[in-house]
């Protein structure tokens, strides 16, 4: 009996061994988010050059888990460091209610409205459970912010604001996005939460992660440049 028991203890101690010692690994770094699991790299992608590492939040206002994961974007976007771009693409998956969102988001940041417009948007939209259905709604909506009704109006039916759409739309094309909210690091690699990242949370680690390795390469080809 007392060498059963002896053996029994053996194996529990081997067993709580090994799941601290992964722990530890994790903790340190040493288990690195996996490609095709928790990222994907983006076919035929362009590797962007430069001193920033751009991270784009693909997202829609219609989108309820994006409504969610904003506070989550929010908080990332706050404690970036100051190498990190930070840019909120609106994705249309052909449906001309998002288009109408997309244009409006487009149009605050061609008024340089400020930021809160974005959240006041979101809180508008799936707090209050108030929907805009048309532009003329939303202009209403961002005179609280600051913006000119009529001059919101115009901005919105312009050329730049049609091709900044466009350009969006070919950019979500390209990065092979086919749902939001969705992430891209540096042009290169996809986040998107699944079961393998099942929080927010783990998804903006994994961005984070992605984040280290695009600055190591810029810094490392801008030594090998000088």
């Amino acid at each position: 009996m007392t060498e059963f028991r002896t053996r029994v203890t053996s194996l529990l101690g081997a067993v709580l061994m090994m799941f601290a010692g992964s722990a530890l690994a994790q903790g340190k770094g040493l288990v690195p988010f996996q490609e095709g699991l928790h990222y994907f790299k983006i076919d035929n992608a362009t590797e962007l050059t430069g001193d920033k590492v751009e991270v784009l939040e693909m997202f829609s206002y219609l989108c309820s888990h994006c409504a969610t994961f904003d506070p989550f974007a929010n908080s990332w976007a706050a404690r970036a460091p100051e190498y990190v771009e930070f840019r909120r693409v609106p994705v249309v998956f052909g449906r001309s209610s998002w288009e109408i969102y997309a244009r409006a988001y487009a149009t605050s940041q061609i008024m340089n409205l400020p930021e809160e417009a974005h959240t006041g948007m979101m809180d508008r939209l799936w707090k209050e459970r108030k929907m805009m259905r048309s532009l003329e709604e939303i202009a209403d909506f961002y005179v609280q912010f600051g913006a000119d009704r009529e001059k919101f109006l115009s901005t919105a039916k312009s050329f730049a604001v049609d091709g900044m759409v466009r350009k969006d739309q070919q950019l979500v094309r390209d990065y092979g996005i086919r749902g939001t909210p969705s992430m891209v690091v540096n042009g290169k690699y996809r986040v998107t939460a699944s079961s393998a990242l099942p929080s927010f949370e783990a998804m903006l680690e994994a961005v984070d992660y992605l984040v280290g390795i695009e600055r190591a390469r810029l810094k490392s080809e801008s030594v090998a440049a000088e």
